[in-house]
Formats: C-alpha cells, sequence, structure tokens
C-alpha cells in the first residue's frame, strides 16, 4: 500500500537535487532554535514556531498580513514548493507546514527524517544565511477545515464523533502534565479529553531514521485504534506540534480527508474551567 498522498513526501537525495532549484525554498523549523546556528542544509531559511509564527500578544498565529510579510521576507512566492524539516523527527516542521496550510499554501513538502536523516548520511551543513529577493506574497483567508478550536472539541465530545491525543501514555492518564524535562506549561489538571484514543505520535516513526512508517503499518496503528478514513477526526498534544505531526501522517500519508488539529490543546483544556476531563 503506497502512502495516499506522497507528492507531500521528499527524501534527502531530493532535496540535496534542489539546493540550487531557485522554485524551491527549504525551511527549517526546531523545538530548539539554535540548532539553525550550529549548521543547516545550504539555503535554508529558518522559521521559529514561537518567534516567527506565533501573535506576539495573544496565544495565536501570527496574523494574515504578518504572514505575508514574513513570507515575503523569506523570498518565497505563492508558486514556490516549500519543504520543511527539523528535529524531533519534524515535529515542528510539521507544524510549520500546517501554518502555511492554513493560510492558503500547498505547494508544501517534508523531508523524510528531518535533520537526523540528513546528518546520519553526513549531507552537508552550513552556518551560512542566506538571503533572498524580496516578494509580495498574497496569503488565503483561514483554512478552518484543518484546525480546531475549543467549542469545536466541545462538540466533539457531544457527538461521539472522535479525538486522538498523541501525547505520552503518563500524560495521557494524568501522571504528568507534561513530557519529562519538559516545563509543565501551565496547565492546572493532568489527564485527557472524554473519550480520546492514546496514539502517540512516535508510534508513526522509526527511532533509528525518523522517518515514517509504511503506509500498511500507519494504517494498522491508526485503524487498530479505531480511527478510520470517513470520521471527522480532532488531533491533540499540549500545544499543537505533536499533533501537527499527526495531523499530517493522518491527511496526507493515509489520506484521511477531515482531520483538524486543535493547538490549544492540553494547556488549553487543562485550564478551561467546567471542562471535562478523564483519568
Amino acid at each position: 500500500m503506497p502512502y495516499a498522498h506522497p507528492e507531500y513526501l521528499v527524501e534527502t537525495q531530493w532535496v540535496a537535487d534542489h539546493l540550487n532549484d531557485p522554485k524551491v525554498r527549504i525551511i527549517e523549523s526546531d523545538e530548539d532554535p539554535l540548532l539553525y546556528r550550529a549548521g543547516h542544509i545550504p539555503g535554508a531559511v529558518q522559521v521559529d514556531w514561537f518567534t516567527t509564527l506565533q501573535n506576539p500578544l495573544r496565544r495565536d498565529f501570527l496574523s494574515k498580513a504578518k504572514f505575508e510579510q514574513v513570507v515575503s521576507d523569506l523570498g518565497i512566492a505563492n508558486d514556490t514548493t516549500v519543504v520543511f524539516y527539523g528535529d524531533k523527527s519534524n515535529w515542528f516542521a510539521c507544524y510549520a507546514l500546517w501554518v502555511f496550510q492554513y493560510y492558503g499554501h500547498q505547494n508544501v513538502r517534508v523531508m523524510n527524517g528531518g535533520r537526523l536523516k540528513w546528518e546520519q548520511e553526513n549531507r552537508p551543513l552550513t552556518k551560512d544565511v542566506p538571503s533572498y529577493p524580496h516578494t509580495q506574497y498574497k496569503a488565503k483567508e483561514p483554512d478552518a477545515s484543518i484546525r480546531a478550536f475549543r467549542d469545536d472539541v466541545f462538540n466533539q465530545i457531544s457527538a461521539h464523533r472522535p479525538l486522538v491525543d498523541v501525547r505520552s501514555p503518563k500524560e495521557f492518564s494524568g501522571e504528568l502534565l507534561a513530557m519529562p524535562n519538559y516545563p509543565q506549561e501551565g496547565a492546572t489538571r493532568g489527564g485527557h479529553i472524554p473519550g480520546a484514543a492514546n496514539i502517540p505520535w512516535a508510534q508513526a516513526v522509526k527511532e533509528a531514521d525518523s522517518t515514517f512508517k509504511s503506509a500498511d503499518e500507519l494504517k494498522a496503528l491508526y485503524e487498530g485504534k479505531g480511527l478510520k478514513a470517513n470520521q471527522d477526526i480532532i488531533a491533540y498534544c499540549r500545544i499543537g506540534e505533536r499533533s501537527s505531526h499527526t495531523w499530517f501522517v493522518l491527511k496526507y500519508l493515509l489520506g484521511y480527508p477531515n482531520v483538524r488539529n486543535y493547538d490549544g490543546s492540553w494547556t488549553e483544556w487543562g485550564n478551561l474551567v467546567n471542562a471535562p476531563i478523564e483519568k
């Protein structure tokens, strides 16, 4: 069984072959923003999930106008092929791709294996920061079909539609409020959203090189937990980064058409007054 939409995934060799392609822009997006300074794929620009993509005043994305400015400054045009990669098996690469799609940029890819695979293959890294000619990028209106808000989650619970919690089992059970060695992120309660299935995001990738598992393996993983392609599914984690990875897997590798990412995730739900929680 092949991936449903293999065009959204490229291998390291494809990236190596397109390093000087003016119609391709490579973006590194990491959990640890210092990794870019330590060395990155030649020609790659940096998009930091927090300082670049977030609104500085409220918990939300940057505005449409600000997104247009950021993307224009990176030399990306509306027809540019944008390839994302990063650390943590492409957590924040998938998050950045998701935000780009939220504002209508469809010509996007993820580099399979991310930083880890590129480094394992001893491919070149540089500390040179590139600059590209400014463009006049025009974003579309936000795509509500790929993002869920808290009211959508309440509706999901009431309608008994599937939720997938991609956090670790101890976060899901409420034993931990965040992953070990991570800040607590402000959630005052532990547990999970009622009815959610726990399918940790990392089960979708190979530990050895961070590449995605085969379509057959992924199908067995998610269908084994009761998720089906004809369902309306909402994925969540703690701040939306791990769940964007699962969103990418379900939407593009397995072809589930109706998948949304709840980026409010546990840092919102674990603080909501009168919101139901299970342990």
